[in-house]
């Protein structure tokens, strides 16, 4: 048996993720629901995610797709301590990412372009659990609050619409800590490149208005009112056109996605994101997550680093409330 068990992980994962049906609607809501761990997803959440998305593609009983979190966030990106255990054991086999369990499939080795771009190619794909949505022929709609980082961010960008609460944030850790994250070309498209190529290189989390400025949310409004406007605007789209009608529009966008590069983005970026190894760090002021930083805790690295930045500019609710 495989180190780790991918089967194991999604069936581990199933409590963090909720599935309902409004069938007189025609409204299915995946709700994240780990939020104790700011719904922060490991691999088996999100390739259960996958097949939830895939679920919903089919189903003549779903016309809107919710995607939410449980608590205060709708998320806060990829599980931190599972990830710690990728960059503490390079050269650990990464099977499980790839939902294979045969041991007599040899992973490649730690010091070969393609032990890390093996996987990086991989999350461009659907069934990885990055971008199911732009092959959903259903509506879409990412209700957003809280922290919206990281894969969460994947998914409001990649979804029809979003509507958020005036609190949440939006962004991705990786651009202060790796440069940069699978979703890099569609996010250029969908909020502009001049506003994005600012969230790029400084690192910092922009608000819901200045994303909804920028027309990557579709409307902001207050925290308690969230979830009456999220279903305002589903009940609309669940009473529009019908489920056919729907299927062509949305081959429609993703013809148009694709004439702009989406899926060639995802390539790319993997591409690029395999070549992490070849990056070299600066001589000072360099925070290096696979270095011996990790002596004092992930997580402590993190919230240290964001205080080197504007109050306003800092990942971290916590850390944007200190001088």
């Amino acid at each position: 048996m495989p180190e780790y068990d991918y089967e194991k992980m999604k069936k581990d994962a199933e409590p963090f993720i909720t599935f309902e049906k409004d069938v007189k609607n025609r409204i299915a809501y995946i709700t994240f629901n780990r939020p104790d761990e700011l719904n922060s997803t490991n691999m088996g959440m999100r390739q259960n995610y996958a097949d939830l998305i895939h679920k919903c593609n089919v189903d003549d009983d779903v016309k809107v797709v919710v995607i939410r979190g449980e608590g205060d966030d709708f998320g806060s990106g990829g599980d931190l301590p599972e990830q710690r255990e990728m960059l503490e054991n390079p050269g650990m086999s990464l099977l499980h990412e790839l939902s294979i369990n045969d041991e007599n499939v040899k992973y490649p080795p730690g010091d070969s372009y393609r032990y890390l771009s093996t996987v990086t190619d991989h999350y461009a794909k659907a069934r990885a659990g990055n971008r199911p949505l732009q092959e959903l022929k259903k509506i879409s709609i990412i209700e957003a609050k809280g922290y919206c980082y990281g894969w969460h961010f994947y998914q409001a960008g990649d979804a029809d619409l979003v509507i958020s609460s005036d609190d949440a944030l939006f962004g991705h850790p990786a651009f202060r800590y790796v440069g940069w994250g699978p979703r890099l070309w569609w996010w250029a498209e969908t909020m502009g490149l001049r506003r994005f190529s600012e969230m790029l290189f400084t690192g910092r989390p922009f608000t819901a208005e200045e994303m909804r400025e920028c027309g990557f949310v579709n409307s902001v409004v207050p925290r308690e009112d969230l979830e009456a406007e999220t279903l305002k605007y589903a009940l609309a789209c669940s009473r529009s056109r019908p489920t056919d009608t729907v299927a062509v529009q949305k081959t429609f966008l993703e013809l148009y996605k694709q004439h702009k590069g989406e899926y060639f983005g995802s390539l790319l970026t993997g591409l690029v994101e395999g070549l992490l190894p070849m990056m070299t760090n600066d001589k000072e002021n360099e925070v290096d997550l696979t270095g011996d930083t990790f002596g004092k805790g992930l997580n402590n690295v993190v919230k240290d680093n964001d205080l080197n930045f504007p109050p306003e500019w800092r990942l971290s609710r916590s850390g944007r409330k200190k001088p």
